[in-house]
C-alpha cells in the first residue's frame, strides 16, 4: 500500500510540474500574425494581372492555385481554414450529362443498350472556385479553379480570406482568361 501511495504521489507531482513548467525557448504562436503568400503558378504581367490560357478542347480548364500561411516568425500555420470565392459563375442547361448503360451479350461482347440523361438542373449556378480549404503541416493551402470556354476574354477575380485571432484578412488577385 505504501508503494502504491508513493507511486501515485510521484505521478501526481510529475504531471503537475510537467504542466506548469515553462520553456523560455518555446514561444507560443498566439503572439504572431499569420501572413499568407499566394502562388498561382501563372505568368504575371507588368500590371500585376495573372494570365491563364483556357483549354480549347475541353469545356472546363482546371488549375490549382496555392499559397502558404506562415506566422511572422516564419513557422508554418497549420489547420487554418481559408475561404475562396470567384466573381465568375456559369449556368447549367437542362441536361447535366448522361449515363451510357453497357452490358455483355451471350458471346461476352460489350454492347450499349440504353442511355439515361441526367436532367432537372436547368438554371443552377456553378462556381468557378472551390469554397474552402485548410492549410497543412507546412502551411500550404490549395484551391482549384475551373473557368469554362465561354469565359475567354473575361477577368476572374479570385478572393480569399481567413481569420487570425478573430480578425478577418481578405485579399484577391485578378486572372485574365485567354
Amino acid at each position: 500500500m505504501k508503494v502504491l501511495l508513493h507511486l501515485t504521489l510521484s505521478l501526481y507531482l510529475f504531471v503537475v510540474n510537467g504542466c506548469n513548467a515553462i520553456d523560455p525557448n518555446n514561444q507560443s504562436n498566439a503572439d504572431n500574425k499569420i501572413i499568407m503568400t499566394i502562388e498561382p503558378r501563372l505568368d504575371v504581367d507588368e500590371n500585376g494581372y495573372y494570365h491563364l490560357t483556357l483549354d480549347r478542347n475541353n469545356w472546363q480548364t482546371i488549375h490549382r492555385v496555392s499559397g502558404h500561411l506562415n506566422y511572422d516568425d516564419g513557422s508554418p500555420a497549420e489547420l487554418v481554414k481559408v475561404y475562396w470565392l470567384s466573381n465568375l459563375y456559369w449556368v447549367l442547361g437542362d441536361t447535366l450529362g448522361y449515363i451510357v448503360h453497357e452490358g455483355l451479350t451471350d458471346d461476352l461482347v460489350y454492347v450499349t443498350y440504353d442511355t439515361t440523361y441526367i436532367t432537372g438542373f436547368n438554371g443552377m449556378e456553378v462556381p468557378t472556385s472551390n469554397q474552402a480549404s485548410y492549410s497543412n503541416a507546412e502551411g500550404e493551402v490549395n484551391n482549384m479553379i475551373a473557368p469554362v470556354q465561354t469565359m475567354i476574354g473575361d477577368t476572374m477575380t479570385l478572393f480569399w480570406s481567413y481569420y487570425d485571432e478573430g480578425q478577418l484578412y481578405e485579399e484577391s488577385i485578378k486572372i485574365i482568361l485567354e
